[in-house]
C-alpha cells in the first residue's frame, strides 16, 4: 500500500497553502464573519488564476480536470486555513451536476465562467421544517408554456448574494412512491436576481454566509429530465462528501496542532499541561482519529478515482472525518481553559466551523441511514 503523494500533489498542496496564507488567512475569515458576500474577492480570483475554481470540472468545458484524491489535498488546505470560499457549491455542486445533466447549451453558458470563476454558482435545497432525503424536497414547479414557475421557500443557501445563478431542486410530479420519495424532483436554473426572488441572510453557528431564498411564481431553467433530478443530485453530492470530509479533516488537524503547542508550552504547578497524564491521553485519542479520519478520506477518494463504488465509503468519509473534526475542536477548547471560547483564541474558530460541517450537508443522521442501507444491502 503506497500512501506517498506524487510530486505533483505535494506542489498543489504548496501551492493552495501559500494561496490561503497570503489572501485567507484567519484574520481575514474573522473579518468575513457574517459578511453578506462571504468571500475574498481576490482570494477568489488567484484560485482562478491557478486553475483551482476549475478543480474537479472537464477539460472540454475549461475546468482543470484534476483527480478526487488532488482535490483532497486542496479541500484539506481549505480546512485548515478555514478559507472562505463558495468553490464547493460553485465548482463542485453545481459545476457537478451541469457536467453530468446539462445539455451542451447549459454547459457552454455556464461551465467556462464557472471553471474560471467568474461566474459563481449556489445551491438552494433545503426547505424549512423538512428533511435531507429526497422527500423533503416539496417547492413546487408548475408547468407554464414550455418552461416552470418555482414558488416556495429554501433556507441555507451559500453565497445566495454574490451569486450568478442558483441550482434549485424543485418537485414537478407527486411526492414518488414509498419505495422512491425522491420521485418527482427536478434541478432548475434559476437567476437569483430575477423577479420574484427574495433573499434574508441568515446567522449561522459558523457565521458563514447563507440566506433564506423564497421564489414566487420565478421562472426556472429545466437540467436534465424533469422528475429525475434526485440521482443526479445525489450521485454529485456523494462525491462532494469526500471532499468535505477532506476539509473537515484539515480542520481537524490544523486544531489538534494549534492545541498540541499550547499544551506543550502553557504551565500549570509548574509543569507544562502536556505532561498531565489526563490531557496527554486525550490528545493521544485525538491524534489517533484524525489519522484514521485522513486514512479514510484517501481511501474513498482513491476508490471514486478507480472507478470503485463509493455509496458506502463517500458517507463514511464524511461522517467519521466531520465527528472528529468536531471532538477534536471540543477537547481544543477545553484544553485551552477559560480563553478557550474568547473571540481572540483561533480554536473557536475551528470549534464552530466543526459543528457547523457536521450539520451541513447529510447530518450524521442522514449519513448513517445511507451507510446502514448500503450494509443491509450489499452485506
Amino acid at each position: 500500500m503506497d500512501l506517498d503523494f506524487t510530486q505533483e500533489q505535494d506542489i498543489l498542496r504548496e501551492t493552495v497553502r501559500g494561496l490561503t496564507a497570503r489572501h485567507a488567512d484567519l484574520t481575514v475569515v474573522r473579518e468575513l464573519e457574517n459578511d453578506p458576500v462571504g468571500y475574498p474577492e481576490d482570494f477568489w480570483k488567484k484560485l482562478g488564476e491557478s486553475g483551482l475554481t476549475g478543480l474537479t470540472l472537464p477539460e472540454k468545458w475549461g475546468g482543470s480536470e484534476m483527480t478526487t484524491l488532488d482535490a483532497t489535498v486542496v479541500y484539506e488546505e481549505f480546512g485548515r486555513s478555514l478559507a472562505p470560499t463558495p468553490h464547493f457549491v460553485s465548482s463542485v455542486l453545481v459545476g457537478g451536476v451541469l457536467a453530468a445533466a446539462g445539455s451542451d447549451e447549459q454547459r457552454e453558458k455556464y461551465l467556462p465562467g464557472i471553471a474560471a470563476g467568474t461566474t459563481i454558482a449556489s445551491v438552494a435545497w433545503l426547505e424549512p421544517d423538512r428533511g435531507f432525503g429526497g422527500k423533503g424536497v416539496a417547492l413546487a414547479a408548475r408547468a407554464d408554456g414550455d418552461g416552470h414557475l418555482l414558488s416556495g421557500t429554501k433556507r441555507h443557501v451559500a453565497y445566495a448574494a454574490a451569486a450568478d445563478v442558483l441550482l434549485v431542486l424543485a418537485r414537478t410530479g407527486t411526492a414518488g412512491t414509498p419505495g422512491d420519495p425522491a420521485q418527482g424532483v427536478s434541478l432548475f436554473l434559476v437567476d437569483p436576481k430575477a423577479d420574484g426572488v427574495t433573499t434574508t441572510q441568515q446567522q449561522t453557528i459558523a457565521s458563514d454566509t447563507q440566506y433564506r431564498v423564497e421564489l414566487a411564481d420565478v421562472r426556472g431553467e429545466l437540467v436534465g429530465t424533469a422528475g429525475a433530478g434526485w440521482p443526479v443530485w445525489s450521485d454529485v453530492l456523494h462525491d462532494g462528501l469526500i471532499l468535505l470530509a477532506a476539509q473537515a479533516v484539515g480542520g481537524a488537524k490544523r486544531a489538534l496542532e494549534i492545541t498540541v503547542e499550547y499544551a506543550k508550552h502553557r504551565k500549570q504547578f509548574d509543569k507544562p499541561l502536556g505532561a498531565f497524564q489526563a490531557i496527554a491521553h486525550n490528545l493521544a485519542d485525538a491524534s489517533t482519529a484524525v489519522d484514521g479520519a485522513e486514512t479514510l478520506v484517501w481511501e474513498a477518494a482513491w476508490s471514486r478515482d478507480k472507478g470503485r463504488d463509493t455509496a458506502r465509503l463517500a458517507p463514511m468519509a464524511k461522517l467519521f472525518a466531520a465527528r472528529t473534526y468536531r471532538e477534536v475542536t471540543d477537547l481544543a477548547v477545553h484544553v485551552h481553559g477559560g480563553m478557550g471560547f474568547t473571540l481572540e483564541c483561533d480554536v473557536q474558530l475551528y470549534f464552530r466551523r466543526a459543528k457547523s460541517l457536521q450539520l451541513n450537508w447529510w447530518d450524521d443522521r442522514y449519513l448513517e441511514d445511507l451507510i446502514a442501507a448500503d450494509v443491509l444491502d450489499k452485506g
